[in-house]
């Protein structure tokens, strides 16, 4: 068994990869205070793992109901991601960075950390390594992700506020970059599938 979660936690791993959303999370989450941030970071990591263990029971189920394929998914995933993107672009000062009551829900929860790529991920393994393996490997990505968002502050430190500030606006067109990245893999998976 814990041989099948080794096997399991590494591709989840990859699929998550938590050092890459790490900027994305201290984009979105710039200027809010300590006590908040870690109500979004529980929020995130609540949602991104009942996303996953429902997608890992019933996502198969529930995608061929709707007629939904992944690569509707993935289009649907990029155009949330591009949205909040372009928002973050032009949107002046930190309007846009009122934080809501949904942000850990969505997008950090999902898609950013269980998206497409984990949720795919997740289909694949599961033939392989068993749905215990799974969730076991989803759950300890999951917080370490969390635990990363956790010691994002450290980061911020290091760098600067005006670090940050030109760091946010990188990350923004990187986020506007892996959205239309996800929405052209989903075509591509629409007219393959």
């Amino acid at each position: 068994m814990l041989k099948q979660i080794v096997l399991a936690f590494v591709p989840v791993f990859v699929a998550v990869d938590p050092i890459a959303i790490l900027p994305i999370f201290i984009s979105l989450t710039q200027g809010v205070n300590k006590l908040h941030k870690r109500k979004i970071i529980i929020q995130s990591v609540i949602t991104a793992i009942s996303v996953a263990i429902f997608f890992i029971f019933l996502g198969k189920a529930t995608f061929s109901l709707l007629g939904i394929t992944i690569g509707d998914f993935m289009v649907a995933g990029g155009v949330v991601l591009f949205c909040i993107a372009v928002m973050d672009l032009l949107v002046p000062g930190k309007k846009r960075r009122e934080p809501t009551d949904e942000l850990g829900a969505v997008p950090i929860g999902t898609p950013l950390i269980v998206g497409p790529a984990v949720l795919t991920t997740c289909l694949i393994i599961i033939d392989e390594y068993g749905v215990p393996a799974t969730i076991i490997s989803v759950i300890l990505n999951v917080i370490i992700t969390g635990i990363l968002f956790l010691f994002s502050e450290t980061v911020v430190k290091k760098v600067g506020k005006a670090g940050v500030n030109a760091v946010s606006k990188i990350m923004a067109l990187l986020i506007v970059a892996f959205a239309v990245m996800m929405i052209r893999k989903g075509i591509f998976n629409i007219i393959n599938g």
